[in-house]
């Protein structure tokens, strides 16, 4: 079954002008469907690695929100500072920390103290 139907559209890929046959028709030609699907396939990707990326960042932070005791390295990452800034609060007996061998340990009810105070 054929259609008589000629209707005017402007293609979703390049934006030229075409008579399209069906009234569901989005792409002037086959080229143009193909770099269209090419790059939604593309899209798919990068927001499935952006998402993968973030979940990887955020998945440290909530293991470092459980843990009752954190290291000098876990301080850094939790609270976005540099080490040598942990070191001179600890100095400064601003947060409380313990040495336990070669380990420095910070207890995370000192550590919410702390930022209690400054803020």
């Amino acid at each position: 079954m054929s259609s008589n139907i000629r209707i005017n559209r402007i293609c979703q890929f390049c934006n030229e002008e075409f008579v399209a046959k069906t009234t569901v028709t989005k792409y002037c030609g086959d080229n143009c469907a193909k770099k269209a699907y090419k790059q939604r396939i593309r899209l798919k990707k990068l927001e499935k690695s952006d998402e993968d990326t973030l979940t990887k960042i955020n998945i440290p932070h909530e293991r470092l929100r459980a843990k009752e005791f954190l290291t000098i390295a876990d301080v850094c990452l939790l609270l976005s500072v540099s080490r040598w800034t942990v070191w001179r609060k600890i100095k400064e007996h601003k947060i409380i920390a313990k040495k336990i061998g070669s380990r420095v340990l910070i207890r995370r009810a000192d550590l919410d103290n702390y930022l209690n105070e400054i803020s």
